[in-house]
This record gives structure tokens, C-alpha cells and sequence, in this order.
């Protein structure tokens, strides 16, 4: 019998019939199928991520590499031979320019040399020029002092037109206040230095004999009939600092003139400066350490570059010390790792950066804000330098040496400002009272100094990261542990959903109903907030409390697992109560400006869209994510543990705390790593929620700005491949290598998690 059940059984189900063969091979390719799919799926992803960071480092990479310079002509110098003033290089470094003692202006190619166009300024009779000054490089504008006390104001122009399609660039001489001389020095002595400053409604024009100094401020008026400029002239009451000197008689050397048109600033030999204070007279005298040779003003007029006999170059600006008075402080100072003193000093004409020429032949290039030398080497094969130009572009540089020949040189150095310091460091910035922390890329005025710190938009993003998870972590974990282990079956079905349907909330719907409504609401109801977060915590606890003091018949009529459904009313209730007796608690408390009492009596700033706003807004869109993990993490586990320990006599929370936690722990921690990732890269909500103040408080009224925030906002305006547009992508890099740390020590800690619990 058991004979014939075996056979017919074998002739029922045949393994190696046709159609079991095909359907074998079919699962068999299905399987390959899918695995080489999610092989090729986990590969492109690791892909897209390699490939993002290596583009991110592709745009990131110029900033950090060094400036080159290039020599392209060597020729005579054009014009006559008397002294060489001042050369300069026209915008499109085409045309070079040449100023002489003899008044003779020579302009000629700067790449061959050849002259184009010769001019002389109409000087008097019998007169020459005995000093030379330029308002600014980029202004254009020059003043010639006279061996008679007087002085004639003169600007290089250039008009460019197309004939033929071709550019031709003819330049000229203009004199914006005519071309008769104006009077500095009343008794007709010969000025042997000079400082201008042109300003909208006041020129102001300084100079000396050697001794005294004299100045003339020129009133600009327009004359009401032909529209014509009018300058009306008032002397100066300058102090004759030579003769109140109490050491050795000062000898008076260059003039600068600072850009407010405030303090002018005298070298009176050796090591001195004399800081005048052209409104009042009053002046002090500054010992730099060293007797100066050179000294300029960097682009903007307000720092002062000063080079010394030792080989050392140094910035100083205004500061005001503790008593409010403005005092000339040195700032920084440079290494300077070339041959010879520093002979020249010249800054650029649209950065912050400045030229140095050394009597060995070194050329160096140095960023103030960055405070970095940029370039050093020796170009000249040790010549002397007489005179330098930079093109307003900075990408030429014209070097006139000792025996009369011009060398032109093409300069690439276009990332300057960026360095270690600048990025992540304290910097002192032109017109601030001390280092700080600051992000301010961009400005209408070319005198700008950009301040490029990634500090303050790296601490707004933590800032608003902890704020979001300080509120979201604790009601994400604790609504999952309820959900997963305590809720009935029922009920969990309906909320979980409900809470991941969350997520699908628009981030940018979010920001909106935050920052429109949400800050308002919180600013009008700021003592019913603060008593929801101090009342509603403790306000359960007395419900529950209550409820287990009901009669056991009450309370085995209510389901368990069904609480939190009895407690949505407390909650309500209880806020509802708190927002309700805010505004007389408020009167009571804070005479009715809790947001004035935050201001004036503690001294904490309030403003309406601030990390609180934001830690709301954000920690609502990240509750679903570390809900969502956590609740599979902690459901998931066995019930063959919880059930063990349960029956050996452990309560619901002994089992909870001792065995469902320990198990669920990789998950949770999942949970909140990729939660803290949303609270990074969130782009929208603290965008729209927050004042975007890129500034470095702690203090939770007060808002920020974060590094996914500023690239949002800044990347459509900044210019492609300046030094702007690429620290966007240095932020988006730090942002990508921030959340890439983070991951990494998260699954790292994950997989101990994993093991250590993983016997239970």
C-alpha cells in the first residue's frame, strides 16, 4: 500500500518536467535580473554623490590656487627724459600712461611702446612742477604742484569708438575745474608735496613747503545761470606741526587725505605720522616702530598701507578707543619674504589687495582681508624699480625701472580675498571697532570690502538645526514609543499614516504659514507660548495622576491603548487656558510688553521671525521622518522578547526600558541622524521664518541665516566664476562634507548599536 502511494505521488509531481524546467529558469533570471538592477542602482547612487563632490570641489579648487604673472613686452620708456611722475594703464590695457616733471603727458601702447598721443598742461611761465598726487587711481584724477604755490587739477580720459568694427581707444586730458592754475600757497612758495581729495559738494587740496603746511577747501556751487561748477575757496587752519614738534625738527613728507575728508595724514620723517584733524586743528603723533619709506592708502581711503626700512609692510586705519576718540591703530601687519627694502606700494583699483616693488627686483602681491601673500617673486632680475602700475582690472602690471625701461607683466590672480582666515577666522574689517564674524558678500559701492566668513551662516545652520530637534526629537521618539508599544492595533493604523502624511507637507507652505502667521502669533502671545511649554508637561502628568485615582470599575471601562485619545481634549484645553490667561499674566508680570521687558530690562533683542519661530516650523517637518523610522524600529522588534520579559515577571515599562529600547536603538538613532540631516539642508522654511540675518547669537529671539538658506538666496545674483559665486559653492561643499561626517559616524554608531544589542 505505502508502495503504491510513494509511485503515484512520483507521478503526480515530476521535478524535471518541461514546464517546472522553464518556470526555473525564469525565477533564475528574474533573480539576476534584480540583482544586477540593485546593483546598478546602489552603484549610480554612489556615483551621483562622487559626482557631486568632485564638481562641487572642481568649482571650490581656483579659489585656493596662486596667483601667476606672466612678462609680455620690455621696451624704452616713451615721452621726453625728464622725470617720470606717474604711470597708469587704461581699462582695456591697451594704452599706457606717462606723466613727466616737464608737464609732458605721453600716452603710447603698452604692449610695443609706441606713442600715440602727446600732451602738455598749460603751466605758467617760468614755472615747473615740483610735486605730484593723485585723488585716487580709479577716480583718475591728478593734481601738479607748482614752484609758484599754485596747483593745476587734470584727469585722464579715454573715449573708444568702432570704426570698421575695430575698437580705437583715444585718450585725452580733461580739466574738471578748468584749466587756469588755482592758488595753494598765498606767498608763492613752491610746494614740495600735495594730498587731494574730490568729493561730491567739497575738493580739498593740502600741501607744504617742507615746513608749513597750507590747504584750500573749494566749495562746490552750481551757478544758477549757466549751470556752470563755481569753486569758492576757504584757506585752512591747518597746525604747523614742524615747529610744535617737542624731539627734532619734523621735516614734512607725503600727504594723504582720508576719504570722509576728516584727518589728513603727514609723514614727518623717520618713523612718524601726524594724524590731523582737519575739522578742529588737533592732531597726534604716531610712532609706526620704523622709519617709513613708503606709504599709501589701500582702495576705499580709509586704511593706510605703510612700508619700512626693515622690509615691513603694515595696514592701520582709524579705531575709536575707550573714551570714543578716534586713534590710528595698526591692524595687520605682512610677512614679507622678498629681497630688499620695499621701494613702492600700490593697491589695486577694485579689491583690497596692493603691489610691492623691492630695490632687489622683487614683486610681491598681497590681499589685506586676507591677509596673504598671493605672489613673491623676483621678476626684475634684479633691477631697481622707479615706478609701478596697476590696471584697474588688476590683470597688467606696467614696472618702470632704474635704467629707463618699462617691463610689462600680465597678471592672474583672480580669488585673492579667500583664505583660512577670512573663511573661518575673526577678521578686523576697515571702520570695525574689533575682530568679528561676518558674512556681507556684496554692496553698491566699489569700495566695498567684501566679508566672506562662513562662520556666522555654519552656526545658523546648527542654531537652527538644535532649535528644530530640541522641540521635534522628543515628541517624534515619545509619540513613536506610544504608537509601536502602548497604542491598540486600531488606533495605531489611523495615526501612524496620519503623522507620515505630514511629511508630504510642502517645506515651503511651511515657511510661509511660519513666517506670516505663526511669528505674529507667537509675538502677540508670547506669555501664553511660555506658559504651554511650562504648564502642559506637568498639566498631564496631574490628569493622569487623577485618572488612576478614578474607581477601578471607571477605569477598566476604558480600552487600553485608547488614553492618548482622552488626553486630546486635556491638551487642548490646557492650551487653550495658557493663551487665555497670557494677556493678564502678561500685565501682571511684564506691565503689559513682555517683548519691552526682553529689550530694555534684560537686554535681550527680540525680533519677530527668530530661532523659537523657526524651531517650531522646522521641528513640525521633521517629527514625520524620526516618527515614521523609529515607530518600525521599535515595532519590529520580536515579540518573543517583550513577551519573555514580561513573563518573567517585568513590567510593560521595565520591558520597555530594558529590552524593546536596547533592540530598537539602531533604528532610533537612524531617526534622529536623518532627521538632524532634514534640519541641516532645510532650505525654505528658515528662509521664510527667520529675519536671515547672517549673525553669530545664541540668543533664541533672535534669528540667522543658515548655509542652505544663503546659497538660495545669493547664488541667482552672484557673478559666475568670481570669487562670490565660487564661496557659495565652498558653502555648499561644507554643507555636502557636514551632512557626509555626521552620516558616517551615524552608521557607525548604528552598527555598534547593532552588535551590542543584537543578542538580546
Amino acid at each position: 500500500m505505502n508502495t503504491d502511494r510513494l509511485n503515484r505521488s512520483k507521478s503526480i509531481i515530476d521535478f524535471d518536467s518541461p514546464k517546472i524546467k522553464r518556470y526555473n529558469q525564469m525565477r533564475k533570471l528574474k533573480d539576476q535580473f534584480a540583482s544586477g538592477g540593485i546593483a546598478i542602482g546602489g552603484i549610480s547612487v554612489i556615483a551621483a554623490i562622487l559626482l557631486i563632490f568632485l564638481y562641487l570641489f572642481y568649482e571650490v579648487l581656483p579659489m585656493f590656487q596662486s596667483a601667476s604673472v606672466e612678462p609680455v613686452a620690455e621696451y624704452a620708456l616713451p615721452g621726453d627724459a625728464s622725470k617720470t611722475l606717474y604711470l597708469a594703464i587704461e581699462e582695456q590695457n591697451e594704452i599706457g600712461l606717462r606723466v613727466s616733471q616737464s608737464g609732458q603727458i605721453s600716452f603710447y601702447a603698452l604692449l610695443d611702446g609706441s606713442m600715440n598721443t602727446q600732451i602738455q598742461l598749460p603751466l605758467p611761465a617760468d614755472t615747473h612742477i615740483t610735486s605730484f598726487a593723485t585723488n585716487s587711481d580709479e577716480s583718475r584724477l591728478m593734481i601738479a604742484g607748482l614752484s609758484n604755490g599754485q596747483v593745476i587739477i587734470f584727469k585722464h580720459n579715454y573715449r573708444i569708438t568702432y570704426p570698421g568694427d575695430t575698437r580705437l581707444i583715444s585718450p585725452r586730458i580733461d580739466y574738471p575745474y578748468g584749466s587756469e592754475p588755482l592758488t595753494l600757497a598765498t606767498q608763492g612758495q613752491a610746494i614740495k608735496a600735495l594730498a587731494i581729495r574730490d568729493e561730491d559738494e567739497l575738493l580739498q587740496v593740502i600741501g607744504h613747503d617742507g615746513q608749513q603746511l597750507m590747504g584750500v577747501n573749494f566749495i562746490k556751487e552750481e551757478d544758477f545761470m549757466s549751470d556752470a561748477l563755481v569753486l569758492s575757496p576757504e584757506m585752512m587752519d591747518l597746525p604747523n606741526i614742524a615747529a610744535n614738534s617737542k624731539e627734532k625738527p619734523a621735516v614734512l613728507g607725503k600727504l594723504l587725505i582720508d576719504v570722509e575728508q576728516r584727518f589728513l595724514y603727514a609723514h614727518l620723517g623717520g618713523a612718524h605720522i601726524a594724524v590731523i584733524d582737519i575739522e578742529n586743528g588737533d592732531y597726534q603723533r604716531i610712532n609706526t616702530g620704523a622709519d617709513i619709506q613708503n606709504m599709501t592708502f589701500l582702495l576705499g581711503g580709509i586704511s593706510l598701507l605703510i612700508s619700512d626700512n626693515q622690509g615691513g609692510i603694515a595696514q592701520w586705519f582709524m579705531v575709536r578707543d575707550e573714551h570714543g576718540e578716534p586713534q590710528l591703530n595698526k591692524i595687520r601687519a605682512f610677512n614679507s619674504d622678498y629681497r630688499g627694502d620695499t621701494v613702492l606700494l600700490t593697491g589695486e583699483q577694485r579689491r583690497k589687495g596692493f603691489v610691492v616693488a623691492t630695490g632687489a627686483g622683487d614683486i610681491a602681491i598681497y590681499h589685506s582681508t586676507a591677509h596673504k601673500n598671493v605672489f613673491d617673486e623676483d621678476l626684475l632680475k634684479g633691477k631697481k624699480p622707479s615706478l609701478i602700475a596697476l590696471s584697474p582690472r588688476s590683470n597688467h602690471l606696467q614696472v618702470l625701472t632704474e635704467d629707463n625701461n618699462v617691463q610689462v607683466f600680465t597678471v592672474n590672480n583672480k580669488h585673492p580675498e579667500v583664505s583660512w582666515s577670512s573663511l573661518w577666522g575673526e577678521v578686523w574689517y576697515e571702520s570695525y571697532q574689533e575682530p568679528e564674524y561676518i558674512w556681507q558678500s556684496s554692496s553698491s559701492s566699489n569700495d566695498f570690502e567684501p566679508k566672506m566668513s562662513l562662520m556666522p551662516l555654519s552656526f545658523g545652520t546648527l542654531k537652527a538645526a538644535f532649535y528644530a530637534m530640541l522641540l521635534g526629537a522628543p515628541l517624534a521618539i515619545c509619540g513613536a514609543i506610544y504608537t509601536a508599544y502602548f497604542m491598540t492595533a486600531v488606533m495605531r493604523r489611523k495615526i501612524k499614516p496620519l503623522i507620515e502624511l505630514m511629511e508630504a507637507l510642502p517645506t515651503v507652505i511651511l515657511g510661509f504659514l511660519a513666517g506670516l502667521w505663526l511669528a505674529p502669533f507667537m509675538e502677540a502671545n508670547m506669555v501664553g507660548i511660555f506658559s504651554i511649554l511650562l504648564l502642559l508637561p506637568p498639566g498631564i502628568l496631574l490628569f493622569a495622576y487623577l485618572m488612576s485615582k478614578l474607581p477601578m470599575s471607571l477605569q477598566n471601562n476604558i480600552n487600553q491603548g485608547w488614553h492618548a485619545f482622552i488626553l486630546i481634549p486635556v491638551v487642548i484645553g490646557l492650551a487653550a487656558a495658557c493663551l487665555f490667561m497670557g494677556t493678564p499674566l502678561e500685565n501682571v508680570l511684564f506691565n503689559g510688553d513682555m517683548r519691552q521687558w526682553l529689550t530694555h530690562d534684560l537686554g535681550i533683542s527680540y525680533d519677530q521671525r527668530n530661532a523659537m519661530v523657526v524651531g517650531v516650523a522646522m521641528g513640525f517637518a521633521v517629527i514625520p521622518t524620526i516618527f515614521s523610522i523609529a515607530e518600525d524600529a521599535i515595532f519590529s522588534v520580536p515579540k518573543h522578547l517583550s513577551y519573555g520579559s514580561l513573563a518573567l515577571g517585568a513590567t510593560p515599562w521595565q520591558t520597555l526600558v530594558g529590552v524593546v529600547l536596547p533592540t530598537a536603538s539602531p533604528g532610533i538613532f537612524s531617526g534622529l541622524m536623518i532627521g538632524l540631516g532634514r534640519a541641516v539642508g532645510e532650505t525654505m522654511i528658515v528662509l521664510m521664518a527667520t529675519g536671515n540675518t547672517p549673525i553669530m547669537d545664541a540668543n533664541i529671539f533672535e534669528g540667522m541665516r543658515t548655509l542652505s538658506a544663503n546659497i538660495a538666496v545669493e547664488v541667482p545674483e552672484a557673478e559666475v566664476d568670481s570669487t562670490h559665486y565660487r564661496v557659495l559653492f565652498l558653502a555648499a561643499f561644507v554643507l555636502f562634507i557636514f551632512t557626509f561626517v555626521v552620516n558616517t559616524a551615524a552608521e557607525i554608531v548604528r552598527q555598534r548599536l547593532r552588535t551590542k544589542y543584537g543578542s538580546l
